[in-house]
């Protein structure tokens, strides 16, 4: 059985949603949702995902779930609030532990424990579960942080940041607990099913190529061929020099800083202060 796969497109974060339903069963899944957030003002809106919402509403679709396929450090996620309006449970994979022990100090985080416990379910490599009558199989795919998954449904992947359309390569390695080698090898994971197989990516930018429409969907098949930093059979030592040092020139992402200390929240907002006030902290010098 196949998903019904619609796409959303997030223009201020060139980050690409899906909603994710069986077509006998009418539940669906959200993979990957946006907060919208503008840093001049600080101020937070849930337009994009009420969009998604609607969408589902629209077509009588129950969202049971919201997959996240790692702590984003691009985009503030939506996911606390999705679980708010539908119940939905939030899943991210197991090693989001690390992540959190890693950030929560950065911001002093008091409120976050390191067990994951704010989300509701941690999945683990090959783990198994349902949307209606699809399974969803989880693959592990760490590298660009240690927390990365993929989820493949049907004939679909959902593959995160860990590989981008074929001419604009794969994630960045360079993130605390990330690293090019393992990345490669998630990416092999990934490159040996079958050709046919599609990928949904969690972002698009439009490469020095010419190309001058975003796209999201790829196959196994072309990204095994034409992918620029990891196809035509690229040697593992090749693409760990190749990642490593384009890592080296590349800057932080803009929203890194807010990002990090919201999903490791699992898309919530830090606890309101004695003022009355949320703050989200911008630690100095510490990246």
């Amino acid at each position: 059985m196949q998903p019904t796969i619609q796409a959303f497109f997030d223009k201020a974060t060139n980050t690409i949603s899906y909603l994710v339903s069986d077509p006998d069963s009418s539940d669906a899944a959200i993979i990957d949702p946006v907060l919208d957030y503008d840093p001049a003002s600080a101020c937070t809106s849930t337009a994009s995902a009420d969009d998604m919402l609607a969408a589902a509403a629209a077509q009588g679709l129950r969202v049971i779930r919201v997959l996240e396929t790692h702590a984003h450090a691009d985009h503030l996620s939506a996911a606390h609030y999705i679980r708010e309006q539908t119940g939905a449970a939030i899943g991210i994979g197991g090693r989001i532990t690390e992540v959190q022990k890693v950030f929560g100090p950065l911001f002093d985080a008091t409120d976050v424990t390191d067990d994951g416990a704010v989300f509701d379910h941690l999945f683990a490599d090959g783990e198994h579960f349902a949307i209606g009558e699809l399974e969803v199989e989880v693959i592990h795919t760490p590298g660009h942080t240690p927390a990365c998954v993929s989820y493949h449904i049907g004939d679909a992947v959902f593959v995160g940041d860990t590989l981008f359309m074929p001419d604009y390569g794969t994630a960045r390695a360079d993130f605390p607990g990330g690293d090019a080698a393992t990345l490669y090898r998630s990416i092999q994971r990934i490159l040996a099913l079958p050709d046919e197989t599609r990928l949904f990516v969690g972002h698009d930018y439009l490469p020095e190529t010419g190309r001058t429409d975003f796209a999201w969907e790829t196959t196994v098949g072309e990204e095994r061929r034409a992918n620029i930093h990891v196809g035509g059979g690229v040697s593992e030592a090749d693409f760990v020099a190749r990642r490593n040092a384009r890592d080296t020139v590349l800057g932080k992402p803009k929203l890194i800083l807010p990002s990090l200390q919201v999903n490791i929240r699992a898309g919530d907002l830090p606890p309101v202060e004695p003022s009355g006030k949320r703050f989200l902290k911008l630690p100095v010098n510490a990246l």
